[in-house]
């Protein structure tokens, strides 16, 4: 987990180019979901953490974001996650 107060932008866009980082979360709310969700474009700086993968953000108590993977949410609401 990166949290973004703690990355420059530069850094940042090299992780993702490269695949180093694919999905963004909400610290606070523990919501993590793809680097395009609008949600996730509109959260501030300070509550924004980055993962590597879904496994990733899964293991750090983080559960799928109900726009951008409405299924990944609809599995882990039925409790199939």
């Amino acid at each position: 987990m990166t949290e973004h107060t703690k990355i420059n932008n530069r850094d940042l866009r090299i992780k993702i180019k490269n695949a180093e980082i694919c999905f963004g979360g909400n610290q606070k709310l523990k919501i993590y979901g793809t680097l395009k969700c609008k949600s996730g474009k509109r959260m501030k700086r300070e509550n924004r953490v980055f993962f590597s993968s879904e496994k990733e953000a899964k293991q750090n108590g983080f559960r799928p974001c109900g726009h951008c993977m409405k299924t990944d949410y609809q599995h882990w609401k039925d409790g199939l996650i």
